[in-house]
């Protein structure tokens, strides 16, 4: 990567590899906390899983507008810190045995927050490091390294925790992060900022701005409803799949690792393969096509049983959907990016990321009532019944082909960004790293 691109996206991209293998390793770490550590109820644990990311994504809404406004390199490390600072506190705490629900409650809310910024921030600086075509390849780097450290983080994470505790996974993670800021640190690619007048304040209509561009245009508002729906209905039936097979089918902790560290694979493969379908397929094929298969494929989850079979039914219908989501995924972020103004990126991913957690939360606790009434597996199933219908959702050809400006209103699509760094500093790196920051042109459709 450092080849194609320079160094400073080998670096930005280093700095995420680190921190994703701490979150995976630790995957898991504060319900084991608090039911080992804290003797938390079944209920306690469920509020933690939920409550946390929700209440995250409530605040998140207004950090869209602070973080457009302001230099994302900063941000970014900032972000990373106080992460970092959030997750130490849990060992920390442990040690001087004064460790509570409520801290893990609160941390959790912290570091959910700090990561909706951090994710903000780093789609609207990769925007401007990497530019044209190159960018779905780098959203394809990206997306393969989160699923390989989906593959090999929750197994190795399980073993650190057999051997000392959860509570040392949780320093890992937060050591993950102090490297990530560590090496974003290190970047020099430059930067850029939406211009703000100091003496205005965010306003409402601002903290909502977001939501309202991406449902003015047509490509992204079927996108955000498609892809909140299917990843909200998909991780709904996560506890619930848990508690079939570990309780109900009492499938061993390693089986049940098994199951879900293999067919993480498929996503690295599906990445690696999403440029080069799309270079000789189109985007909007390639994209159409995965996005179909990625809702039929979970309803297979429907006959899983006890036993070999029933592991091998779960690695075969999630390896399937894995690798349909790892082509998909870089298409749906690379596009996503192309029809967003550089100006207001930061904004609108913070928006998305916040309604796609607040909706998932939602889904988690209704299919916990569902499973309740009905048994986990008929829940399971309505799951995967309902996701047969969000491919409805997906652009048509015409919508995908159509020219991104007249969509867009001129007086957004053309606005006008601050460099951050003197025109001699950026010049004319091929990697597109250094280059100066320039004013944004609507994108293409991609």
């Amino acid at each position: 990567m450092r080849a194609r691109w320079g160094r400073d996206v080998g670096r930005l991209w280093s700095a995420y590899a680190v921190s994703t293998y701490g979150t995976w390793i630790a995957f898991g770490a504060f319900p084991l906390i608090a039911v080992h550590v804290l003797h938390a109820s079944a209920f306690a644990v469920s509020l933690l899983e939920a409550a946390g990311p929700a209440v995250a994504a409530v605040v998140a809404f207004s950090l869209g507008p602070w973080v457009e406004h302001r230099a994302k390199r900063p941000v970014m490390i900032a972000m990373d810190l106080i992460r970092f600072a959030a997750l130490a506190s849990v060992p920390v705490a442990y040690v001087l045995g004064v460790l509570s629900y409520g801290q893990l409650l609160v941390v959790s809310v912290v570091s959910g927050t700090a990561g909706i910024a951090f994710n903000a921030a780093s789609g609207a600086y990769l925007k401007h490091l990497v530019r044209g075509d190159r960018l779905l390849v780098a959203n394809g780097r990206f997306e393969g390294t989160s699923w390989v450290a989906t593959s090999v983080g929750p197994p190795l994470g399980g073993a650190l925790a057999g051997l000392l505790g959860p509570v040392v996974t949780v320093m890992a993670d937060a050591m993950s992060y102090l490297l990530s800021a560590l090496g974003i640190l290190r970047v020099r690619g430059g930067d850029v900022a939406t211009p703000r007048d100091p003496a205005t304040r965010i306003r409402r209509a601002e903290l909502l701005g977001g939501l309202r561009f991406i449902l003015r245009d047509r490509v992204l508002r079927r996108l955000f409803l498609n892809s909140i729906l299917v990843g909200g209905l998909i991780m709904a039936t996560a506890p619930l799949l848990a508690v079939l097979l570990l309780g109900r089918y009492h499938f061993p902790a390693w089986q049940y690792g098994l199951a879900f560290g293999v067919p993480a694979l498929g996503g690295f493969v599906g990445a690696r393969l999403s440029a080069p379908l799309v270079a000789r397929y189109g985007s909007y094929r390639v994209m159409t096509v995965s996005g179909r298969l990625r809702s039929v494929f979970p309803l297979g989850l429907a006959f899983v049983r006890p036993g070999v079979p029933g592991l091998l039914t779960v690695i075969v219908v999630e390896g399937l959907l894995i690798t349909c989501m790892g082509v998909f995924n870089p298409i749906h972020a690379t596009e996503r990016l192309r029809r967003t103004p550089k100006a207001h990126t930061a904004r609108i991913l913070s928006t998305w990321s916040a309604v796609g957690k607040l909706l998932h939360a939602a889904l988690i606790v209704l299919w916990g009532l569902l499973a309740t009434l009905t048994g986990p597996l008929a829940a399971i199933t309505v799951s995967g019944v309902l996701l047969l219908a969000t491919p409805l959702l997906l652009p048509g050809r015409a919508d995908f082909a159509a020219d991104t400006a007249a969509a867009t209103p001129a007086s957004v699509a053309t606005a006008s960004v601050t460099p951050l760094i003197a025109p001699s500093a950026a010049a004319g790196s091929r990697s597109g790293s250094r280059r100066r920051p320039r004013r944004v042109r609507p994108p293409g459709p991609g």
